[in-house]
């Protein structure tokens, strides 16, 4: 009986093990579930917070480079025209009494930019002390001191010499009585030539003379004019033109070139350095002869002895650096002839300072 209640044990175990084998508890491993948690609003307020940081620093460091770059600029700048206007002035006379009275504003006004610049830079100094508000009104400190270094730039645009000239001939009206007549160092005789020349005017018509060559038989055998904005160059007689437009602006210093050869006829003008016009078979094989009369300011039409001027053709302005050379200059020497000391460059057949030029009317020298 013993024996029988101990078989009928073990089946129902053995049956109770394959019941859970088939199927009761599967043996393959459920899907793992997703336990990350949904961030809270507290977190996405946090990450939002971060992010927006991130960004505000970001801004920052990128205006405090623009803020850097632009006082340094400006620095660099305002030292070299406060440099250039501290140049001594002796008072020999009244008119230099005058300039220097003239200048004192102008040093005051540059003075006061430095102190303002230095206040710029001791405040991008602190720029991480630095608020919205604050920065705003740094920007708006450097934008007084660029406006008052422009109005300083601007005037002495209006009243200060370029290139490193010392003097210039000064025009006071259109007349037909004042003009310059230039003596060159060397024969007109050119089978090529650079001319080149600074000039400021005060007006202009269809057409003003800046120089012009010509003999008894021929007028017109060099002219540089100015017609409305547009520059004219002339070789060999009036058929032989060449114009650039919209290069001159009134009031302004500009260094204009006029390059020509006979062998090709090429010719071409340059403004501020930059070519502006050039062409070919322009009075080619033509040479232009010795013998005749160099002016600036005028044009002498040759119809008699000591006469031939037109008001109407007649400058008005300054000039100063003119130079003629008897060969076609690079575009590197015209460009270094326009430079910062270019006055200091001269012609071989008219130089600047070394050629007599002498002044006619109620032209003067002014420096």
């Amino acid at each position: 009986m013993l024996a029988e209640t101990s078989y009928d044990y073990e089946l129902m175990h053995v049956n109770l093990d394959n019941e859970i084998d088939n199927g009761l508890h599967p043996t393959e491993d459920p899907t793992p579930c997703d336990c990350r948690q949904e961030h809270s609003e507290w977190d996405k307020l946090f990450i939002m917070l971060e992010n927006s940081q991130m960004r505000e620093a970001m801004l920052l460091q990128a205006t405090d480079d623009v803020l850097r770059g632009e006082l340094q600029r400006l620095r660099a700048e305002l030292g070299r025209l406060a440099g250039g206007m501290a140049r001594p002035c002796s008072a020999s006379g009244p008119a230099d009494a005058r300039l220097a009275q003239a200048l004192e504003p102008l040093l005051q006004e540059s003075r006061d930019a430095n102190r303002r610049l230095a206040r710029l830079e001791d405040a991008e100094a602190r720029r991480h002390e630095a608020t919205v508000p604050s920065l705003g009104a740094v920007l708006e400190e450097l934008q007084r001191t660029r406006a008052d270094l422009s109005a300083m730039q601007s005037w002495v645009a209006r009243h200060w010499l370029p290139a490193g000239c010392e003097t210039a001939i000064f025009f006071p009206m259109r007349s037909k009585k004042i003009f310059g007549s230039v003596h060159p160092v060397r024969p007109m005789k050119l089978e090529s030539f650079s001319a080149c020349i600074w000039v400021k005017a005060t007006d202009v018509l269809n057409k003003t003379i800046l120089f012009s060559y010509g003999t008894k038989w021929n007028p017109y055998e060099i002219q540089l004019y100015l017609s409305s904005q547009s520059l004219v160059f002339v070789v060999g007689g009036k058929e032989n033109k060449l114009a650039a437009d919209t290069v001159v602006s009134l009031g302004r210093w500009s260094h204009l070139c006029g390059t020509w050869s006979s062998e090709q006829g090429s010719m071409s003008l340059w403004a501020n350095g930059e070519l502006v016009a050039t062409t070919l078979e322009m009075a080619k094989s033509h040479p232009v002869p010795e013998g005749g009369l160099l002016q600036i300011g005028q044009e002498k039409n040759g119809c008699c002895v000591g006469g031939g001027f037109d008001e109407t053709l007649a400058f008005s302005g300054r000039i100063t650096g003119f130079n003629i050379w008897d060969r076609v200059l690079s575009k590197e020497e015209i460009r270094a002839s326009g430079g910062a000391e270019s006055c200091h460059i001269r012609g071989n057949i008219v130089g600047w300072g070394v050629t007599e030029i002498q002044a006619h009317g109620g032209a003067q020298y002014v420096s």
